[in-house]
């Protein structure tokens, strides 16, 4: 019992570092963020940090190692949907829900700066992505053959550019404005354009 309860010690702790040093990073940029000024904001010492992380970029990850089970609860809570079309769009407005934060623009260019110098950290998006994208996947065949969404489209093909809509609403976040109505629109019409109506997605 007393190891469970220093496990789910250290995990709350490592939580709460990797969300003081999510907002540091948005904020500030990741070579501009020092250990010592998360370690401040969480009310430790540097050396602590590095109890329980390894170095400055395990702590960086961290940030983004959080997002794949939050991923994997959000596919498996909309996987049995009575409605599809209505699931792939309370999915995208769940992933686009915090473009609203200030921060948030802020969060995805340090990730694609960060990219380049470190493949473990490509690997943890790539996961999350990988969740979110196949679930998204499923919903579109189950959509295709309910006859709610263009068979034209290819499922792996359409969750991909849905993420990517998801992702454009990041980079162009501001203060105090939802992009969700705007989400929601461009995935609908995407969606459930027929050919039939002048439009052929596989050219």
């Amino acid at each position: 019992m007393a190891r469970r309860a220093d496990q789910e010690r250290i995990a709350q702790k490592r939580e709460q570092i990797a969300a003081q040093a999510g907002r540091l990073f948005a904020a500030q940029g990741y070579e501009r963020t020092s250990v010592a000024e998360i370690a401040t904001a969480v009310g430790i010492s540097p050396a602590s940090v590095f109890y329980y992380f390894n170095d400055k970029a395990a702590l960086f990850r961290a940030v983004f190692e959080r997002d794949l089970p939050a991923a994997e609860a959000l596919i498996a809570r909309h996987a049995d949907a009575k409605e599809p079309v209505s699931a792939i769009l309370d999915v995208l407005g769940e992933l686009a829900k915090d473009a609203i934060d200030p921060g948030a623009s802020g969060m995805l260019v340090e990730l694609l700066r960060r990219a380049e110098h470190d493949p473990d950290l490509i690997a943890v998006v790539g996961r999350t992505s990988e969740v979110v994208r196949d679930g998204l996947a499923v919903l579109i065949v189950r959509g295709i053959d309910d006859g709610d969404i263009d068979p034209a489209l290819d499922p792996i093909q359409t969750a991909t550019w849905l993420q990517a809509i998801v992702d454009a609403t990041y980079l162009n976040a501001r203060p105090g404005y939802s992009p969700l109505p705007e989400l929601r629109r461009t995935a609908m019409g995407y969606l459930t354009t027929f050919p039939s109506q002048g439009v052929d997605h596989r050219d």
